[in-house]
């Protein structure tokens, strides 16, 4: 599959919860896409949600409280979903 033939799940695909997997973490498996992790920021109800699919891809989903659509999608390779949870975790540095 090209890359802009894989499938991007929808909101209504991501828009449940599923297992806890920790203090306001959840986790869901999506069938035939990978999987979800729900990461409630603590701020009034915003949160992210994180599709790991299969291939390696990552998507970002962010939300805020007023609305269930997400205010911003952001697509990572796996390459750069590793950038970005080392400088995230501190483990990167300049």
């Amino acid at each position: 599959m090209g890359a802009t033939d894989r499938h991007r799940p929808t909101v209504d695909e991501i828009s449940f919860w599923g297992e806890v997997m920790g203090q306001g973490v959840r986790v869901q498996e999506l069938p035939g896409i990978g999987k979800r992790f729900d990461i409630d920021l603590g701020h009034g109800g915003d949160r992210i949600s994180v599709v790991v699919r299969r291939d390696g891809t990552r998507d970002l989903y962010v939300f805020n409280s007023r609305s269930d659509e997400p205010a911003a999608v952001i697509e990572f390779s796996e390459e750069q979903a590793r950038k970005v949870g080392a400088v995230l975790s501190g483990t990167f540095f300049a």
